[in-house]
């Protein structure tokens, strides 16, 4: 009899986590995303292919399309994506414990597609026309009416053959509202037909660090800078991912140049509660990005760029942007958290910043592939008790309450609260709280001279293994 009331409350349990994760996801509206991957490259493409899939539950993805680059000018590699996605079969009704909205296997098969195997614009005619290409037009002039996101994670040929196609064949006032649910996120230019895209399309909202790929924020995710460079490590990766975490974890390369720098692209797709996709500025897991029209000296126009050539921007884009960080670290004893001693600024470190939450996450994921609900970690939920955007005088206290906060998992939890000005351009004093890791948050609204917006941060922290946060943006508007 205690067997059976043990077996009753475990479904029972299990049931309400389950209830509470696919509750809040179909409140949620997945972005959509076509790839645009020169895969076997080098092997960080099939790197963040590994860790798209894992998302795959949460970004719906359109399309995965095998294309050129200026490091692989004449060859694609579809069959690469398909040994990745056939390894995400073989995981994938584990996944589905953890969350049933992972797409099956078949589905993906059928996304992964053919670009022009040739480089750049000589790729892009009247006869040039593509499986990928076809299926960005088919994406863009669906009823859908949500944004189409194209990433690409080397050239982007085949995007330039799609809205060549579309500037033929329908009218222009048609186009202009078909373009405007258009994003792209490229790294860097890895071939001729971004610039191409850019100056003959001026209304494209486009994400890029043009110039030398060492000056790019994408390189971010990867370098050794701030806090926790162990967590891309060699010996990180072979642990928590390429080992012991099944079909997945083992088609998952070593690195050979640097790790996923394809990733940030599809990072701020997330719906992790600081992400917000259509507000590049505001900074999230893929980085922060700031719309202007860069000057070519400061754009490192003489770093590697692979050989494409580099020509001055004709109008803003949405491109690099730097925060200044100060990390929180554990406290021995009394307040369980402290300001570190050493702050960053840059550009890469608007996503390495978010690198422990980022790479946790990743890793928990892995673990989803292998391991059954109850002994794996699942984030927790950030719930606001008070609005998410408040309105205060300065010298008003601003007030902001999380305590019904909890973690499906039945794990402790931890409250982080901290501004995040550069997500506004805000340059004033902001008055520091003391309560930044309580479940509530009180300060002082600083002194202002005219209407401003300021962004708050919550972060709540699970004590699971690994470790995993999700967070609430909280924005303040502060009058005179």
């Amino acid at each position: 009899m205690k067997y059976l009331v043990k077996i009753s409350t475990c479904i029972f349990f299990l049931a309400v986590h389950f209830f509470f994760f696919t509750t809040l996801a179909e409140a949620q509206t997945k972005n959509r995303v076509i790839i645009l991957t020169d895969i076997e490259n080098e092997p960080d493409d099939t790197q963040s292919l590994v860790r798209l899939l894992l998302y795959s539950n949460e970004i719906d993805i359109r399309g995965l399309v095998a294309t050129t680059s200026i490091h692989m000018r004449n060859n694609i590699y579809p069959e690469t994506i398909k040994r990745v996605v056939d390894a995400y079969g073989k995981v994938h009704g584990n996944l589905q414990l953890h969350d049933k909205d992972y797409p099956s296997h078949k589905y993906l098969q059928s996304l992964i597609l053919k670009g022009q195997a040739e480089y750049g614009m000589a790729g892009v005619g009247d006869t040039k026309d593509s499986e990928g290409s076809d299926r960005i037009v088919d994406e863009l002039i669906s009823e859908d009416p949500r944004p189409l996101w194209v990433c690409a994670w080397g050239g982007v040929n085949t995007l330039a053959q799609a809205l060549q196609s579309l500037r033929k064949n329908y009218p222009s006032v048609e186009l202009t509202n078909v373009l405007a649910k258009l994003r792209v996120y490229t790294i860097s230019d890895q071939d001729d037909s971004g610039q191409w895209l850019r100056r003959e399309f001026p209304n494209l909202f486009y994400i890029v660090s043009p110039g030398g790929y060492g000056n790019a924020t994408w390189l971010g995710i990867n370098n050794a800078d701030g806090e926790h460079p162990e967590l891309v490590s060699n010996e990180w990766l072979a642990e928590n991912i390429q080992q012991g975490h099944g079909a997945l974890g083992a088609v998952y390369p070593d690195v050979a140049y640097g790790m996923e720098g394809d990733t940030p692209s599809f990072l701020n797709l997330i719906q992790n509660g600081l992400n917000s996709s259509e507000d590049p500025n505001w900074g999230g897991w893929g980085g922060r990005y700031e719309l202007y029209t860069p000057d070519v000296k400061k754009c490192d126009f003489e770093g590697f760029t692979g050989g494409v050539k580099i020509g001055d921007e004709t109008r803003p884009i949405w491109t690099n942007a730097s925060d200044t960080y100060t990390p929180y670290v554990k406290n021995s004893h009394g307040r369980a958290i402290k300001k570190g001693s050493k702050s960053y600024s840059g550009n890469q470190a608007t996503i390495w910043r978010w690198r422990e939450e980022i790479q946790h996450d990743f890793a928990a994921r892995m673990d989803w592939c292998v391991k059954p609900f109850k002994q794996a970690n699942h984030p927790p939920f950030a719930i606001l008790d008070t609005p998410d955007k408040i309105s205060v005088k300065s010298g008003e206290t601003i007030y902001i309450n999380a305590n019904s906060s909890f973690d499906p998992d039945g794990d402790s939890i931890s409250f982080l609260w901290f501004a995040y000005p550069e997500a506004t351009g805000y340059k004033g004093e902001i008055p520091e709280s003391s309560s930044e890791n309580c479940h509530d948050y009180r300060c002082i609204a600083p002194k202002v001279s005219q209407p401003t917006d300021i962004h708050y941060i919550l972060k709540v922290t699970d004590k699971g293994t690994p470790s995993l946060s999700r967070y609430k943006r909280i924005i303040v508007t502060v009058t005179p």
